[in-house]
């Protein structure tokens, strides 16, 4: 509302704003804001005002009645609420409303030096306290320093299964060593012409020592490269399943971490940080298995390059030392730059996942309020900061290659001068300075190969560190109860005591609800109102253990459900909450999604809720197709089709949070009759605004600031002039 009213605008488009606040809220609302007198009302605004609330409709220039996606009546007040048999007469006469006082009551003014006696009062305006300490919650995202940890990596490797990562690593060096024998041989077969000549001249030796045939140098030479076909395969075969375990192993603990985490962590964890877990580092530990195959031929092609130049010119060893003193200060400086860069690219990355998220889902007020161009710089600005990181991984990327490529390009020169000498003093055969030289050339690419697939895998193992830091989420309470035999009838009556009960959102903000003793006797229809922060919505989070107990207790049926086990509880209790839930698929999943009850019974449901119509208007009639969200429904539909689901299920415990907030009175009416009809047995919670919702109840209960300030029956309560809900009940009949 104040962000509407900031605007500025001649025209106002108010979508029943009112229904989710107190009376005395709307009230203060519709006369300060909204109505002739209000803020809006003296700028000489257009607004177009959508209610369910009709009290407020006497104090409207027109009013227009649609039905069935037609105006069928327009006037002003006094010409429609009157007519006879007219749409606007009887929705007045079934909402039984009043409009409100004109003007305000005069205050009455204390005499100087005399306090009035103490007496419950509802104050005048509805604020939120903010105290000076107050916690500022900043669940900014974590970023890991350093390098990442051993444990890490013994965290991926425990989870892909010892004996496929042992397996892989073996079979990889011993293909390695089959590579270094088959080039062995084949130097050796080069140089198989200069000994036949050399023999020649010495027949003795020649007889010792014969040369092999052709066929015979074939047959070894393709021994050893059916060996390496054969070791790649099992290299592969190990790697492929580990891969496999291990994407396996860390998705499935993530999903079952984040579907038994608490509520408050996903209040306080935007929901782009969730897709990127569940996106980006998911893919990345699926190809994991990419980067440890690379830097593991990588690291074994270096190690064997540099045994064949040393073996076939040791002389190269003296030049060997000061390169590989070099290659490691490269390394070294390169790598813990390219993984904090990566750290970096995933932590930006969430919140432009989370802005997208943002934008799709709240694209109706961004269009309204015109603030395409402000998300869109935005959104902007989050891929500059995410693009900054890119450039800057690809400017280090450039920074190796031309210190890798002088490394490289000074090993060929050592192996050159070192074939050379050696063929020269000490008699190196051609073979094998050939040999030498030819691998010399390539130990540029592949000393480049291995930093950078090193330096990807220690990046990508931040992926496992990332879904390693959201399965370690302290879970909720156990699911199952260790006696859930025990539960099978429980409740039988539904009586709920809460017990000195106190709770927090989080231990260093104030009490939400503070000493509740409270004792609802099964059966009873419950009315539960107060100011807007009262703490209603907190009590039944609490019988939930949404939030669990900072004090005290609340027993069902004489068992303290801190014992028992969240499925368990919940499974017994049904809510219908103010924004009804509702998922894409068809109406049939909606209302049963485990597929529990019969078609028939489904109808009844249907024809108890008064949706039977909407059911058959679609001819695929139970399987008709619901979109995400319920958009293809109205919100009164949704919110029946929430209670067709609460009757189907049955149970002793009822919450209605509100659930007629935001629904027509007729609406209203089919809802809270069906709870009447249809759960007699049951404990009725109801939270409302509507006094009339709860004007039925058994008891009331009236919270102020997380306190019980009343508790009893509506008509012990009206007797008192000054009790809170007197007062409520007085304010709303204001004329």
């Amino acid at each position: 509302m104040a962000r509407a009213v900031f605007q500025d605008k001649e025209i106002y488009l108010l979508d029943d704003p009112l229904s989710a606040v107190d009376i005395h809220v709307g009230r203060k609302l519709f006369e300060k804001v909204i109505g002739p007198n209000g803020l809006l009302g003296r700028k000489n605004t257009t607004r177009i005002l959508v209610t369910h609330n009709l009290q407020y409709t006497k104090h409207v220039d027109l009013i227009y009645v649609v039905e069935d996606g037609k105006i069928v009546e327009s006037g002003k007040f006094e010409d429609l609420a009157y007519l006879p048999n007219g749409a606007f007469g009887k929705l007045w006469a079934e909402a039984d409303n009043s409009s409100l006082e004109d003007e305000e009551e005069p205050e009455e003014l204390e005499e100087p030096g005399i306090r009035p006696e103490a007496k419950p009062e509802i104050r005048n305006e509805s604020k939120i306290h903010i105290e000076k300490n107050a916690e500022i919650v900043k669940n900014t995202e974590k970023v890991e320093l350093g390098r990442v940890k051993k444990s890490v990596y013994l965290t991926y490797f425990r989870i892909m299964g010892w004996f496929p990562a042992c397996g892989f690593l073996a079979f990889f060096i011993a293909h390695f060593l089959v590579m270094i024998g088959r080039s062995l041989w084949l130097s050796d077969w080069s140089n198989e012409n200069s000994r036949i000549q050399k023999s020649q001249q010495n027949l003795s030796i020649f007889a010792e020592n014969p040369p092999l045939s052709v066929e015979t140098r074939l047959i070894v030479y393709a021994s050893f490269g059916g060996f390496e076909i054969l070791l790649l395969i099992f290299t592969f075969t190990c790697l492929t399943i580990g891969s496999l375990r291990a994407s396996y192993g860390l998705h499935a603990p993530l999903i079952h971490s984040l579907l038994r985490a608490p509520i408050t962590f996903f209040d306080l964890t935007p929901i782009g940080r969730i897709i990127n877990r569940l996106s980006r580092d998911l893919d990345v530990i699926d190809r994991l298995q990419d980067s440890l195959r690379m830097m593991t031929q990588s690291i074994l092609n270096v190690f064997m390059i540099l045994f064949l130049i040393s073996y076939s010119t040791p002389i190269f060893l003296i030049g060997a030392a000061p390169l590989i003193g070099i290659y490691y200060v490269v390394m070294t400086h390169f790598i813990p730059t390219s993984r904090q860069l990566k750290r970096l690219e995933s932590v930006n990355r969430s919140p432009i996942l989370s802005t997208i998220s943002e934008s799709i889902h709240g694209s109706s007020s961004i269009r309204a309020f015109n603030k395409i161009s402000t998300t869109s710089d935005q959104l902007s600005k989050q891929i500059d900061k995410y693009a900054q990181c890119r450039y800057l991984s690809y400017l280090s990327n450039r920074w190796l290659g031309t210190r890798l490529e002088l490394v490289g390009n000074t090993v060929v020169l050592f192996a050159s001068l070192s074939a050379t000498l050696s063929t020269k003093y000490f008699g190196l055969s051609p073979g094998l300075a050939g040999l030498s030289v030819s691998y010399a050339l390539t130990i540029t690419e592949v000393l480049n190969i291995c930093v950078r697939t090193a330096s990807d895998l220690e990046s990508n193992v931040v992926s496992v560190e990332r879904i390693d830091e959201y399965q370690k989420i302290e879970p909720e309470a156990p699911w199952k109860s260790e006696n859930s035999d025990s539960l099978k009838n429980w409740p039988e009556t539904g009586a709920i005591s809460f017990k000195n009960y106190s709770m927090k959102y989080r231990p260093t903000l104030p009490k939400v609800l503070d000493s509740i003793n409270l004792d609802f006797k099964g059966g009873e229809k419950i009315g539960i109102i107060g100011r807007t922060g009262s703490g209603k919505s907190s009590l039944t989070m609490s019988i939930y253990r949404l939030i669990e107990k900072f004090e005290g207790s609340i027993e069902i049926d004489g068992k303290n459900i801190e014992n028992i086990g969240l499925h368990d509880l919940r499974k017994n209790i049904i809510i219908i909450p103010q924004e009804p839930v509702v998922f894409s698929g068809t109406l049939r999943f909606n209302l049963d999604p485990f597929n529990v009850f019969s078609d028939q019974k489904i109808w009844e449901c249907l024809e108890i809720c008064q949706l039977s119509e909407f059911a058959t208007a679609d001819e695929l009639k139970l399987m008709r197709f619901i979109s995400e969200g319920g958009k293809n429904m109205s919100q009164g539909e949704r919110q029946l089709v929430c209670l067709a689901r609460a009757i189907l299920r049955g149970a002793k415990i009822v919450i209605l949070d509100e659930a007629t907030a935001s629904v027509d009175s007729l609406t209203d009416s089919i809802v809270q009759q069906a709870v009447r009809n249809y759960f007699p047995d049951s404990t009725k919670i109801s939270i409302a605004h509507r006094l009339d919702t709860i004007a039925d109840s058994d008891r009331i209960v009236v919270l102020d600031q997380g306190h019980v300030a009343e508790f009893d029956t509506p008509q012990n309560l009206l007797k008192n002039p000054a009790s809170l809900y007197s007062q409520l009940i007085n304010e709303k009949n204001r004329t």
